[in-house]
């Protein structure tokens, strides 16, 4: 029977309907701390529709805590038959996580190093793109949370050079025609895709020298809904995985369901 799994961030939540690891169906919505329990409940209800009666299970990870508590409140009374997982400390997801503080480590990362090390083994970097943040995740051979980095996302620095620059506007996240760009609107897309590339080949090189192993045996991954933007532009990836964090999350419920 299918899982509804939901990757809740900062700037979207990213929800899909799986089945033995496959993703039947995927929605993408905005995440909104004031959004209540009951509107989730009917915002989920609708996205479902016929789907709504086959599922199986529920399994969440989120990064923002408002929005995790009106979905605890939803899963207690809109789902009070279907078993379900939150991802928190606590939960059983058979990855060492090797930090100073493992607490501070976002669920989201720590799925996504186990979904990492169970499908491609280790060592591997895990590149996930999101609005608010790019995050990297380094998953060693034997598959621990070795530790990463964070970097602003590429929508919010888009809209703070927009905000902050006098003569600049929000332009649409596309790739330009060139590098060296001929008016203001290719030169912000030039800047934010060609300079996030470059940005991600650095870090990932770096990672890579410090895991002192050969750079070939290293799995990329690029993951995130703006990855598509700039993945074709690095070649640094091995691999362009949409659903991981999905992925990861089925892991998770049925080691704990």
């Amino acid at each position: 029977m299918p899982l509804l799994a939901a990757d809740i961030g900062n700037s979207h939540t990213v929800l899909g309907l799986l089945e033995d690891g496959e993703v039947l169906a995927d929605w993408r919505v905005a995440t909104d701390e004031r959004r209540t329990s009951d509107e989730w409940a009917v915002l989920l209800r609708g996205l479902l529709a016929e789907h709504y009666a086959r599922v199986d299970g529920i399994a969440v990870c989120s990064t923002v805590p408002a929005v995790l508590h009106e979905w605890r409140d939803m899963l207690v009374r809109y789902f009070p038959d279907r078993p379900a997982v939150v991802v928190e400390p606590g939960v059983r997801t058979g990855v060492p996580v090797l930090m100073d503080n493992p607490r501070e480590v976002g669920s989201d990362r720590i799925i996504n190093a186990l979904a990492a090390a169970t499908e491609y083994g280790g060592p591997a970097i895990v590149v996930d793109f999101g609005g608010t943040a790019t995050t990297f995740d380094v998953v060693s051979v034997q598959g621990q949370y070795v530790g990463g980095a964070i970097t602003p996302g590429i929508e919010i620095s888009l809209e703070a050079l927009g905000r902050r620059g006098a003569q600049l506007r929000k332009v649409e996240l596309l790739r330009p025609r060139s590098v060296i760009a001929k008016n203001t609107v290719e030169a912000l897309q030039s800047g934010m895709v060609f300079g996030v590339a470059s940005q991600v080949e650095g870090i990932v090189a770096r990672m890579i020298a410090e895991l002192d192993v050969a750079t070939e045996s290293v799995r990329v991954i690029a993951t995130g809904y703006l990855a598509p933007l700039v993945v074709d532009e690095c070649r640094c990836f091995t691999e362009h995985d949409p659903w991981l964090t999905l992925r990861g999350l089925e892991l998770v419920f049925l080691r704990n369901s």
